[in-house]
């Protein structure tokens, strides 16, 4: 089953290559997937009527209990042959359906077969989690297909709407999950179906469940979303919205009415649903013009229809709603694929337009009759077998109490009515000669485009005199249902009451397709007040109004008043419970050494001024002094590794403020009130007692033996290394620390992409590649030429230039350079490592762009960021295959010792290629900060400079205002 799941997977990541290879023909190599996945299905059938079941299952999250567990039976292999064998189908359609040239082909096809892999996890998943995964792939993957054609509104708008409603089912869907998981104590789903979870707090976990099962089957009032979604393509129609997704939630349905169709709101819940929805969508049906929309009422009509069935409970009928899913979806999709032919041939689908096409295609009129036939529950076809049962299941249902089965055999009897009557309109509407109407086919249809759908019309047909043999595998499943055991299936059973209900629904069924005049005008009389569409936009408007005011009320762009707030609530929750119950410790030591206490003094006063002092400039410093003060009491606890960091980190980000604060005012002009000053005070000093407070808790409350005992040992051990921080960061906490990168990564292209307002790919312009400023003439002796010691110091105005500046860079660059290069290669065994090699080589850059500005920059390093960036995350991932080259895991360092001339004894470890990873990712990261925030922001302002000496506003000045 895996091998399944992932060729679904390899076909979905290859279309677009293929389809750009082959054109529409991909089509055709795409459909051996599902292909290979339906012959595989027919395999199992003698494995599935022997055992029952077959299993497959992988550890997933073994410490909770989670496992990649598939399970296929009775009616899994149902699902599975009909997600395999229609998707293939509806493959090898749209080889001659769409054209070579059409937009976003390459994409269409990948998320179609990726849609039927996901469709495929879903039936065979056996995990509740695992199957709430692919439940939600489903979702996204049919948003994906809705709104294929990305230009048209109707298309963007259904999608999101299906997207909308089927995820906000799913996620109630999932709290139910959890409750029956964690009160079952398993998260199998054959597990929980077998062993139910009683009670109250068991019925309520399954209504969540069947939450999802009904957005996602368009049962009423959730119907709406599915004949919005007829705006997507017409193979997306015949797969997705008639034998596919929307059979999710009739499966879901059916796999747990086993266990619960007995709860107490199962039935009274599911019964009037599906039977109002039924009713619902075949009278809306008889309405339609469009073929499309008719099809698509037709199907919200038969999902109501099977949902009452596998909601029943009992044995018969269950049989009756596997027979009716199974020949639903032999109908319908042959239905909407011979729509699409209609569509491609005669240009329209408005069957008002359409007249003829029964005598100029008539194999593709009686393909759409055999399907419309079935539809119509007409024998010998398989729709009327399992229509005939379902009428049989509820006139003989001694579980269902005599009311309930009466009102619900009614309901089917008068829904059946009209569903002959759309049946009968769809297939006039498409093919009969209507006087007055010119309808020319410009189109010939192909042996490979009516291939699948007359392959699934003949399928019904035999199907239907053949249900006898049929059912045997059906009843596996049914006999499940109820505890009972079901009657055999067979398109005869004599001349019965269920017989002669089928015959009623056929006249009253003709009858209303003959006065479809007098129909369409009781229907325009019976027009509501509104519907579900137009309750569901009222909802979204009202969600979007609740929005701006939450927004514009608690969202004012205050950055103090978002800390105040945050700080406040820390304060008031953890803040009361700590004072309330918080055990403190016997003893406070308040210092080591009085050098502690005096560098935390000097940082608290810093602090204080900072916040006191008027000077952005100043503030910054002073905040930056409360840095390195922190940065020296690492020092004092003998932790050399922080501390190099934090003054590190401390120094780049004051150049940072520096940088930006050229483009803020030097006065701090806001002025507050005594009482807000007051206020934010107050908060600020809670905050601040509360988090120390909070540590001496922490402290105080270990009851155990630090791990940090025995991370030397297990730092050199495992990591083979002798510094315990590097190691963590680099071998124990790998991931977590590739995940930083990342993260960095993406921080340094969100800044840039904020700042530049041009390409920002390339390297930063280099003094060689531009002309020196010449400075204006002064009267007297020509001066003797400066001495440049750096390449672009005769770029810059004198006024700019520091001679002091530049002679300190030449001298110290390459020194800082070697440094930082001696910390990524001995960080592993001695405080250093690649972040602070890092931090380093990019101070080296701080100093020479300071010093020579923009172009210096250039000089200094002549490379594109972006790739520094890619090239670090690159390096640092590729590293984690080393530890599954030898054995290992991912990411597991692995030393290699050995004797090289002059250097002697060498042991080289792999994670010292992850530093690498890492040490570039700074470099990058540092680089393009000084591109963005310093040397762009110093090109526009040498712009605004230029421009203003013309008398012309800028191209940004204009664009500001």
């Amino acid at each position: 089953m895996p091998y399944l799941l992932a060729a679904h997977v390899l076909l979905a990541l290859a279309a677009p290559l293929l389809v750009r290879r082959l054109g529409r023909d991909a089509f055709l190599v795409l459909a051996l997937g599902p292909a290979a996945g339906f012959v595989w299905s027919l395999t199992q059938l003698r494995a599935v009527r022997d055992d029952g079941a077959v299993l497959v299952s992988y550890e997933w999250m073994p410490t909770v209990g989670l496992d990649l567990a598939f399970r296929l039976d009775a009616l899994s292999l149902l699902l599975t042959v009909l997600v395999t064998g229609v998707g293939a189908l509806v493959l090898a359609y749209c080889a001659r359906y769409f054209s070579s040239g059409s937009a976003g082909l390459g994409r269409f096809a990948g998320v179609l077969v990726a849609f039927a892999g996901a469709m495929l996890g879903l039936v065979l998943a056996d995990d509740m989690v695992l199957l709430y995964v692919f439940w939600e792939l489903t979702s996204v993957f049919s948003y994906l297909l809705i709104g294929h054609s990305a230009s048209l509104k109707a298309g963007r708008r259904a999608a999101m709407q299906a997207l909308v409603v089927t995820t906000a089912g799913g996620l109630a869907m999932l709290v139910g999950i959890v409750m029956l998981g964690e009160r079952a104590g398993t998260y199998s789903l054959s597990a929980v179906v077998a062993q139910p979870v009683g009670g109250t707090y068991g019925t309520v976990a399954v209504v969540l469940v069947l939450a999802g099962a009904v957005t996602k089957s368009a049962v009423f009032p959730f119907h709406f979303w599915l004949p919005a979604a007829m705006a997507a393509p017409t193979p997306v129609s015949a797969y997705l919205h008639a034998a596919a997704m929307v059979k999710a939630g009739v499966y879901l349905v059916a796999r747990l009415a086993p266990g619960y169709a007995d709860s107490s709101l199962w039935r009274p819940l599911l019964l009037p649903l599906g039977i109002a929805t039924m009713l619902l969508g075949a009278w809306r049906a008889l309405r339609q013009h469009d073929l499309k929309l008719l099809l698509a009422y037709g199907t919200v009509s038969q999902l109501g229809f099977l949902i009452a069935l596998v909601a029943g409970g009992t044995a018969d009928l269950a049989l009756a709603g596997v027979t009716m899913l199974l020949a639903h979806a032999l109908f319908k999709a042959t239905l909407f694929l011979v729509v699409g032919i209609v569509d491609r041939t005669a240009g329209t689908r408005d069957l008002r337009e359409l007249s003829g096409l029964g005598r100029k295609l008539p194999v593709l009129a009686v393909v759409a009759a055999l399907a419309a036939a079935s539809m119509a529950g007409l024998p010998p076809l398989l729709g009327f077998v399992g229509k005939e049962a379902a009428y049989a299941a509820l006139l003989d249902a001694p579980e269902l109490a005599g009311w309930v089965s009466g009102l619900a055999l009614a309901g089917l009897v008068v829904g059946s009515m009209l569903t002959f009557a759309y049946s009968a309109r769809f297939v006039w509407g498409a093919f009969a000669d209507k006087a007055g109407v010119d309808c020319t086919a410009h189109r010939g249809v192909g042996p490979l485009l009516l291939g699948a759908p007359a392959l699934l019309a003949a399928l019904g047909l035999v199907a239907g005199p053949l249900s006898g043999r049929l059912g045997g595998d059906l009843t596996s499943y049914a006999g499940t249902v109820g505890g009972g055991h079901p009657h055999d299936l067979a398109p005869w059973h004599g001349l019965n009451t269920a017989l002669g209900l089928s015959a009623l629904t056929v006249a009253v069924g003709l009858a209303l397709f003959v006065r479809r005049d007098l129909v369409a005008g009781v229907q325009a009389r019976m027009q509501g007040p509104g519907d579900a569409d137009g309750a569901y936009r009222a909802a979204m408007r009202g969600v979007d109004r609740l929005a701006l005011a939450v927004t514009a009320a608690t969202q004012r762009g205050s950055l103090p008043a978002y800390l105040g707030t945050i700080l406040a609530v820390l304060v008031a929750v953890p803040g009361v419970a700590m004072l309330r119950g918080g055990q403190w410790p016997d003893e406070l030591r308040a210092w080591d050494t009085p050098l502690q206490a005096l560098v935390a003094a000097v940082a608290l006063i810093a602090a204080v001024t900072a916040v006191r002092t008027r000077q952005r400039l100043t503030a910054v410093l002073l905040v930056g002094a409360t840095g390195y003060g922190v940065g020296v009491l690492f020092v004092l606890h003998g932790a050399p590794d922080l501390a190099l960091t934090q003054f590190l980190v401390e120094s780049l980000t004051l150049v940072v403020f520096v940088l930006v604060l050229r483009k803020l005012p030097k006065q701090i002009v806001e002025r507050h009130s005594p009482v807000t000053r007051a206020v934010r005070a107050t908060i600020a000093v809670a905050g601040g007692l509360l988090l120390g407070a909070l540590t001496l808790l922490a402290l105080d409350a270990r009851v155990s033996e630090p791990v940090s005992n025995a991370l030397p040992k297990e730092a050199y051990e495992f990591g083979e290394g002798k510094n315990v921080v590097n190691v963590t960061l680099v071998d124990a906490r790998a991931w977590d620390t590739f995940g930083e990168i990342s993260v960095l990564t993406a921080a340094a292209t969100g800044v840039a992409s904020l700042v530049f307002l041009r390409k920002r790919t390339g390297a930063v312009p280099r003094a060689s590649a531009s002309s020196p400023v010449t400075p204006e003439p002064t009267p007297g002796p020509t001066p003797a030429p400066r001495r440049v010691w750096l390449e672009a110091g005769a770029l810059m105005a004198p006024q700019r230039r520091s001679l002091v500046l530049e002679v300190i860079a030449r001298l110290i660059f390459h020194t800082i350079l070697v440094l930082s290069v001696y910390l990524l290669f001995a960080g592993h065994n001695v405080p250093g490592g690649g972040f602070a090699a890092g931090l380093v080589a990019g101070l080296a850059l701080v100093v020479r762009y300071i010093a020579g500005g923009r172009y210096e920059l250039g000089s200094a390093a002549p490379i594109d960021p972006g790739l520094l960036l890619g090239l670090g995350v690159l390096v640092s991932g590729a590293t984690g295959v080393i530890g599954l080259l030898v054995g290992g895991e991912v990411l597991q360092t692995v030393a290699f010792e050995g004797t090289l001339p002059v250097l002697g004894d060498v042991k080289l470890v792999t994670s010292l290629f992850f530093d690498i990873g890492v040490y570039l990712v700074v470099v990058g990261l540092v680089l393009d900060i000084l591109r963005s925030l310093g040397a762009e922001l110093e090109r526009l302002d040498e712009d605004e400079e230029m421009y203003a000496s013309a008398g012309t506003a800028s191209p940004v000045t204009q664009g500001a205002r």
